[in-house]
């Protein structure tokens, strides 16, 4: 689960990268809980994410869009993505509502 944006940059940031969608899956990363943390210092967004799977065949497309999508943001001149697997993603836990409906998942 993310940890909410703090600043107006951070909330930029968020919103912008809101449009990146799991190519596979057709739901936005931010919604499938694979977006962990966003901290900006000054015009350099640091942001943090996991993928589906170890495997995940689009993870370098992935991470690629949101660095593009951070860099967007009027103000951002440098984007870092960190790929992490811990915690692990589990849509059960880390989804939007929305979007364990659009998967199929129901509690």
């Amino acid at each position: 689960m993310i940890r909410m944006p703090e600043t107006e940059k951070e909330w930029e940031v968020y919103h912008s990268v809101r449009a990146v969608e799991d190519p596979e899956i057709g739901i936005s990363l931010v919604e499938l809980g694979l977006l962990y943390d966003i901290k900006v210092d000054g015009e350099k967004a640091d942001i943090t994410m996991t993928l589906t799977s170890l495997a995940c065949p689009a993870g370098p497309q992935m991470k690629q869009d949101v660095e593009n999508f951070a860099l967007r943001v009027d103000g951002i001149n440098e984007a870092l993505v960190h790929i992490v697997w811990n915690p692990k993603w589990d849509p059960r836990e880390m989804a939007s509502e929305e979007a364990k409906m659009q998967m199929g998942i129901f509690d």
